[in-house]
């Protein structure tokens, strides 16, 4: 049995750190796409009319009971004929667009949640207060609701962020080089060995980056925190 070598994790970890940018880009697209989806998805189950909650709540149901590397061989394989069949061609896009239009339709089901429940959360009465003193609808809910809206979804953005990062790591499968596949090369150029070594290279990363994300939403969510400036007042008057 090869022996193991600890020293190839510090030599590898600068090849996977180059393609981080790759993962970055993943996640950036995704979130964008799939937060706009998710707002509409939302916005769905939320208003009064029937047939836009049933259509959110269907898609919700199916996309939840598919696994992510199901539906990322669906869209990767499936998408092109269907479209073909519309005349759009598409066999020339970049593997990067198939993987950001999948887990952008998973992440929506999640944000639709999110943002529903963030919703839901803001007692009523405010907008219907902020309405009542001569705001339009639209300040009520830009001034009011949205902010706390925000501070609200936060923590489970963060868990969906943090999901999101890890499955990404399946875009590999149909051949995008990230930080995953980049690790997938280099065990494949040493016949299989060093596997352990890459492996723990990427838990190193993907534990990195963990923490990142959720130090950057513990400080946004300090940022966001109603009592904050109430603290600060006072500090200002003793």
């Amino acid at each position: 049995m090869r022996p193991f070598h600890p020293q190839f994790i510090l030599e590898v970890l600068p090849q996977l750190v180059l393609y981080l940018p790759v993962t970055a880009a993943i996640v950036v697209g995704t979130v964008f796409f799939g937060s706009l989806f998710g707002i509409l998805l939302a916005a769905g189950r939320i208003r009064r009319g029937r047939a836009g909650r049933i259509l959110a709540n269907l898609y919700i149901y199916v996309i939840r009971c598919v696994p992510s590397i199901v539906l990322l061989f669906l869209v990767y394989y499936g998408l092109p004929e269907l479209l073909n069949t519309f005349g759009v061609n598409i066999n020339d896009a970049g593997k990067g667009f198939f993987v950001i239009t999948t887990f952008s339709l998973l992440f929506a089901a999640s944000m639709a949640e999110v943002f529903r429940s963030a919703y839901e959360a803001v007692d009523k009465g405010q907008r219907e207060a902020a309405v009542s003193v001569g705001m339009t609808e639209f300040q009520a809910f830009y001034r009011i609701i949205l902010p706390q809206c925000i501070r609200v979804a936060i923590p489970n953005f963060t868990n969906a962020l943090v999901n999101l990062m890890k499955e990404g790591s399946l875009a590999y499968t149909i051949g995008l080089i990230d930080i995953m596949g980049k690790g997938q090369l280099i065990i494949g150029q040493n016949h299989g060995s060093y596997s352990l070594e890459v492996y723990l290279a990427l838990f190193v990363l993907y534990w990195v980056l963990t923490i990142l994300i959720e130090k950057g939403a513990g400080l946004s969510e300090q940022r966001l925190a109603p009592d904050r400036n109430r603290r600060g007042g006072l500090s200002k008057c003793s």
